[in-house]
């Protein structure tokens, strides 16, 4: 696939060093508009370390991000979200005494929308992740694969480029994640973003993902079509075991 500049995010040979210690080591890494790239790798292998560097929350010890051909070194978070980029996260960060409305709502007016209109755009984005029904219940009521839902409703607002979804299978049952294979589908044809999908679930990362980057101690093992993946030894040894 030929790319443009303003269809790509990248990470280019990206280190990330804490207290003399690298949690990834010379990544790179390149997502583009219209297709989903899993992410995997056993615990530690620093995904979520990588994908914290491609949305802002982490400084990159060296190498760089681009967006749309743009250097983000001086990027804070919030400007990564306002030029295109949402992220999901591992745990829910609701607020848990508001209503699950208010807590995609208060995304809206974060990226400077009125009250009124973040609102509307909330409610319709919770109606179309199924879960309008919860939007005046309280988000501490949820039950754990919902609150999953809200932080992907929270980051569809403004249509993202990129959408960075962190383990959004977790914890949910075979069934659970047969939707949200079909949810992430839907976004792909509805938003034609690029979706970045770190996951653990294999029948997930494998069925709908048109490329996968596999990570192990902080450095890229291998990358290439599901199908190339899984046949690698390297992949296998460190990663898939019996699952291959």
């Amino acid at each position: 696939m030929q790319t443009t500049p303003t269809q790509s995010l990248s990470a280019e040979a990206i280190s990330v060093t804490f207290d003399g210690l690298r949690a990834i080591s010379e990544v790179t890494l390149h997502l583009v508009k219209g297709e989903i790239l899993g992410l995997i790798g056993p615990n530690g292998a620093g995904k979520t370390t990588l994908v914290n560097c491609l949305s802002g929350f982490q400084s990159p010890s060296s190498g760089r991000v681009r967006l749309a051909g743009h250097d983000t070194a001086r990027w804070k978070a919030a400007e990564f979200r306002r030029k295109g980029i949402a992220r999901t996260f591992q745990g829910g960060r609701l607020f848990r005494e508001m209503s699950v409305l208010e807590n995609v709502e208060v995304t809206g007016v974060a990226l400077g929308m009125s009250r009124r209109e973040a609102r509307r755009a909330a409610f319709e984005a919770l109606t179309w992740m199924g879960i309008g029904r919860c939007a005046h219940q309280i988000a501490g009521t949820l039950p754990y694969t919902d609150e999953r839902r809200v932080g992907i409703a929270r980051a569809l607002l403004m249509r993202p480029d990129f959408l960075l979804l962190d383990e959004p299978a977790a914890g949910m049952s075979d069934h659970e994640c047969q939707e949200l294979t079909g949810l992430i589908r839907s976004i792909l044809s509805e938003l034609g973003c690029g979706i970045l999908l770190i996951e653990h679930n294999m029948a997930v990362v494998l069925g709908i993902c048109s490329r996968v980057h596999v990570m192990d101690g902080g450095r890229t093992l291998a990358e290439g079509s599901p199908e190339e993946v899984r046949k690698q030894q390297a992949v296998v040894d460190a990663y898939l075991g019996a699952e291959a």
